[in-house]
């Protein structure tokens, strides 16, 4: 028996080994390299790119090689994979200026295993079918249509989950909020016992998305590819129900993204098969959720430490809450009314960005900063290379949200959404959602943050280590 424990490591490191050697051959066949280090065999330098954002300090990877290596470009490995991080505006410029020219996009494994619909079909074409399906549902005069719906969903919110409690934690309460509206618009789901219930496995998917793709039980990676395919089951069971109300007219084919992915035929007058609808709704759910609502609970955290900005917001709100009857809900003219709000907001994300960076590969070899960089090597753009850059942002520690005033920061450095053609098509869903939150929020309540030294992590949004627990004072009627 101990014989075999030996040739079982060697059956299991055999293709790692492989790997590590397929890699270090093709990395010295290349001359001109961006300068760097490539970290440990296989693993390269992920567990500290993914270390020192669960530590809070998400841009000391980036600025410390930025100052070792190079401030333009510098190499890496991450994620078993040879890599190319892009900094400052310039880096950023370059990626998504040469988007389908020199870079396509890029996601690791632990994407494609978590959304097997993007594995064999490619990632990039899977994302290029989404984004020609979501423009119907995001363009300006349906996004007007949700405003009211978001603002019904948040006093039910803040009703059911706030309202005459001394004390709550924010980030789970953000998340719910955020996860009913998605829910309500990609689903017309609103029982908020089955909300509950399918909320639950989403927990634990947005920590594995970006992980070490070891697929171990007890892993993040692991508990990722099990809560999605949870996830998946449950809307198979939604979908089913789906086909059969749209068959009897309970359902209309335009009432949601679900109907309309039933009953929309490709230009080879296929429709999609349900799995494949399942993945994309997953894909959309977690989309349309998790990155809202860390930027919520970072509002409501820089509101709780800045009585000024608070008191500047609460200005703002109630002007619009005056000026509307008894009942009424907020519409497309209040929003636009919410300048001050927005930009809070924005330098709310400029510091604590919920996407952090993402990830290119290169489509053939190119030369950039004087650097050859091969065709595969993956590409990372990070946002606070520019976000707490102070070429970019004087004083980048400073909560100043008058850097948004005008023209607002020059262009390329300020990427909560990214840039270019794969600018988050969801930028302006999300600006609906926050400013309707903190509408709402701000008319309430005052509150103090619980635990004041509270820790940031990032894993892979940026979260409160404690989930943001604050006491409320709310306003007299």
């Amino acid at each position: 028996m101990d014989i075999l424990i030996p040739f079982a490591f060697f059956l299991i490191t055999l293709p790692f080994l492989f790997i590590m050697f397929k890699q270090k051959s093709n990395a010295s066949e290349v001359k001109d390299l961006p300068p760097g280090n490539t970290g440990w065999p296989l693993i390269g330098e992920s567990i500290e790119f993914l270390s020192t954002g669960r530590k809070g300090q998400p841009e000391k990877f980036i600025f410390d090689r930025m100052t070792k290596f190079s401030s333009k470009v510098f190499k890496t490995s991450l994620f078993c994979e040879p890599a190319a991080v892009f900094c400052g505006a310039a880096g950023n410029k370059f990626l998504f200026s040469n988007e389908n020219k020199l870079v396509t996009a890029w996601w690791p494994n632990s994407v494609n295993k978590i959304f097997p619909s993007s594995n064999q079909t490619s990632s990039q074409e899977e994302s290029k079918r989404m984004r020609k399906l979501l423009p119907q549902f995001l363009k300006p005069e349906a996004l007007q249509r949700y405003i009211s719906t978001m603002d019904a969903i948040a006093q039910r919110h803040f009703a059911f989950d706030w309202d005459n409690k001394q004390q709550v934690t924010v980030f789970p309460l953000a998340k719910m909020y955020t996860f009913s509206i998605a829910c309500r618009l990609f689903l017309s789901m609103e029982d908020r016992e089955q909300l509950e219930k399918f909320a639950k496995p989403f927990e634990v998917l947005a920590s594995a998305i970006i992980a070490i793709p070891i697929d171990f039980p007890g892993t993040p990676f692991n508990r990722g590819i099990r809560a999605s395919n949870l996830v998946r089951k449950e809307l198979a069971k939604i979908i089913k129900q789906r086909k059969i109300d749209l068959a009897e007219n309970k359902a209309s084919p335009t009432q949601d993204i679900l109907s309309h992915m039933l009953t929309t035929a490709d230009e080879n007058g296929q429709c999609m098969n349900e799995m494949d609808i399942a993945n994309r709704i997953l894909g959309l759910l977690i989309g349309g959720h998790d990155t809202a609502s860390a930027a919520i609970t970072f509002v409501v955290k820089y509101l709780a430490e800045l009585p000024q900005v608070y008191n500047k917001v609460l200005e703002e709100q109630k002007e619009i809450a005056k000026a509307k009857a008894p009942g009424e809900l907020l519409n497309w003219e209040d929003i636009q009314k919410m300048k001050y709000s927005w930009n809070v907001a924005c330098e709310v994300m400029r510091l604590a960005p919920p996407l952090q960076g993402a990830f290119r590969e290169a489509m053939t070899d190119f030369t950039y900063a004087d650097y050859t960089i091969p065709k595969g090597w993956k590409l990372y753009w990070s946002a606070n290379s520019t976000h707490r850059n102070p070429e970019c942002f004087p004083e980048p520690e400073k909560f100043e949200p008058s850097r948004f005033d005008g023209n607002g920061p020059a262009p390329y450095t300020f990427v909560p959404f990214g840039g270019g053609p794969r600018m988050c098509p969801g930028k302006e869903y999300a600006r609906l959602e926050i400013l309707v939150f903190m509408h709402n929020v701000v008319k309430k309540f005052k509150w103090e943050k619980l635990l004041p030294q509270e820790n940031i992590i990032v894993d892979p949004l940026p979260i409160p280590a404690k989930g943001l627990p604050i006491c409320l004072h709310p306003h007299n009627p």
